[in-house]
């Protein structure tokens, strides 16, 4: 008897192909698009779209309709809601800078997908992901960089479970994306030539500040001070959720050269500016640790990290200073390190974990 998996069905091509290529390799596979939209006017929904929006709905089921396969729409607005959305406003109310779309794969896509459809009797749960999963000899579960630099999503999703794991397929993360637009095409797949999402599913115009406004209108902390790396008061700015670490743009502040956020104090209500140089570190600590690849760190070692999606990655040491901490020492000075994104621990070709920049 073949084995049963859920497609998770984004509506593009790289979730579609996944579910082709599993029908091909003799699962028995059903499609599933997330409802994660909240309840604004349909017209938005429409126009947005993003990777779980109506058209989404509407791409993946002519995808299911053409593979003849069974297809559903599964409500997680709640999930959505509480794992990333309300977890977004959060940081950047704390003067950091969240990562929804890796909250979103641990909570949503993974967690409640998981949990939901091995209910339904699935042995396992795939996505159109650019990664791959191995089991390792030391019988861990570890995702390995996809066979294309270029499209590689290791990084989000590094805080992924073994169970988790253990229970899901990436059968795309084996070709480079012109090949899976290929398989597309041949097979008459009609989102073959539909361009990738690129923006935060929930804020597509990229207007974070105004969408925290609108979330939070009460305790939204409104302007401040800029200030020097030595204290003095350099102007004025419009509220800390308009900015983050290493930003140039937008500050509005004339110093006759190019100046810098560096650090964010929610406490004073603070945007500390500095030079250049200031941008760069060459530690950082993080918590909210998960391994991969090993169970624990139990002595120094050197990896690979990458703090922030589309950083090629830099070589570091790296030494447990707590149960759930991690101190990071490169061996060239990094840009821009944020409290709030992940720091992401290669061994080789492997994820062996990560955690949350403090």
């Amino acid at each position: 008897m073949s084995k049963k998996v859920v497609v998770g069905m984004s509506g593009g091509v790289d979730s579609s192909v996944a579910a082709l290529l599993l029908k091909e390799q003799g699962y028995e596979v059903i499609g599933v698009t997330m409802q994660i939209w909240q309840d604004e006017a349909e017209e938005t929904r429409e126009e947005n779209g993003g990777c779980c929006g109506l058209s989404a709905v509407d791409d993946a089921r002519r995808v299911a309709e053409k593979l003849d396969i069974p297809y559903y729409v599964m409500n997680f607005k709640k999930e959505f809601r509480k794992y990333v959305m309300d977890y977004f406003t959060a940081e950047y109310l704390k003067g950091r800078t969240p990562n929804p779309c890796i909250a979103c794969n641990r909570y949503v896509k993974w967690e409640s997908l998981l949990t939901k459809s091995l209910g339904l009797g699935a042995d396992y749960i795939a996505t159109g992901h650019y990664a791959r999963i191995e089991q390792l000899p030391n019988k861990r579960y570890a995702i390995r960089n996809s066979v294309t630099a270029a499209k590689d999503q290791t990084y989000a999703l590094y805080n992924l479970t073994q169970k988790q794991l253990a229970h899901t397929l990436m059968p795309v993360g084996a070709y480079p994306k012109d090949e899976i637009r290929r398989i597309a095409r041949e097979a008459g797949l009609p989102v073959a030539h539909k361009k990738d999402s690129q923006e935060i599913c929930f804020i597509p115009d990229h207007d974070y500040a105004a969408f925290i406004e609108r979330e939070c209108t009460d305790s939204v902390p409104g302007p401040g001070n800029f200030v020097s790396v030595t204290g003095e008061i350099l102007g004025k700015h419009k509220g800390i959720t308009h900015y983050t670490v290493g930003q140039r743009k937008g500050l509005n502040l004339s110093m006759g050269h190019p100046v810098f956020v560096t650090r964010i104090n929610p406490e004073t209500n603070e945007v500390i500016i500095g030079e250049n140089e200031d941008v760069f570190s060459r530690t950082l600590t993080c918590s909210g640790l998960n391994f991969m690849s090993v169970p624990d760190l139990e002595q120094p070692m050197r990896v690979k990290a990458k703090i922030r999606y589309g950083h090629s990655g830099t070589f570091c040491l790296i030494e447990k200073t707590g149960e759930d901490r991690i101190k990071c020492t490169f061996e060239e000075p990094v840009r821009a390190v944020t409290p709030g994104q992940v720091v992401v621990f290669y061994d080789g070709e492997y994820v062996l974990g990560g955690g949350t920049i403090e």
